[in-house]
């Protein structure tokens, strides 16, 4: 289905979604136990790593990074039955919902509440698995081709694929390679955001995501 806003607000937003997986990412991989909390096929493979005697990989991290993102997206499938009739509305609370929680989050991390080992890191990955189980469920309804926000795989094959050099369709790359440049962008801010504070990495990203609703529930639609 189609995005009530322009397409140049519709492309912004998405490509602030994507950043905000990856400076999620890299908190989740290089602080919370080497798991993913928005890319599956990661936590997939690391959970057959995690088999392994001496791997360092363990199990608990990416099982329970995989049921928050199945919760997640349990939410944002709920969401969108009920509400995809009023785009705007739901976009706008869907993304809402992830930002406010990305903020809790990255404030109960600020005060030492949640932290980045022991048990409490396991209801930090499950909330912030949460979060990206709901913007996939939101994105996959509405994205634009190669727009996923949160992998980039197919990206990369279609770009490569429909390039003069593949099959000769010659698409225009610039989606595919803003898509690329976010992800890029947003997992180096945050690993060197991390070098000086976790909190704030998090709470970047519920501002970026916040940013997204903003658009979808109050930009123009041309």
């Amino acid at each position: 289905m189609g995005v009530p806003v322009g397409v140049r607000w519709e492309v912004g937003a998405f490509l602030g979604l994507t950043a905000a997986t990856g400076l999620i990412d890299a908190v989740s991989y290089l602080k919370l136990g080497h798991t993913f909390v928005a890319n599956m096929t990661g936590n997939v493979v690391f959970l057959g790593f995690a088999v392994a005697p001496g791997s360092g990989f363990r199990l608990g991290p990416p099982v329970v990074a995989v049921l928050g993102f199945v919760l997640g997206s349990l939410l944002g499938g709920r969401a969108a039955r009920f509400l995809e009739a009023r785009p705007r509305r739901w976009l706008g609370i869907a993304f809402g919902a992830q930002a406010g929680v990305l903020l809790l989050c990255g404030l109960l991390v600020g005060v030492g509440v949640l932290r980045d080992s022991g048990g409490t890191s396991y209801l930090l990955i499950l909330a912030l698995a949460g979060c990206f189980g709901l913007q996939n469920a939101t994105v996959r309804h509405v994205a634009p081709k190669d727009m996923t926000t949160t992998v980039l795989t197919l990206t990369l094959t279609g770009l490569a694929a429909d390039s003069v050099l593949g099959n000769g369709r010659a698409a225009p790359p610039y989606r595919r390679l803003g898509s690329i440049f976010a992800m890029l962008a947003g997992a180096a801010a945050g690993a060197l955001l991390l070098q000086v504070t976790m909190a704030w990495v998090i709470v970047l990203a519920g501002v970026v995501v916040a940013s997204a609703a903003t658009i979808f529930l109050l930009a123009p639609a041309d």
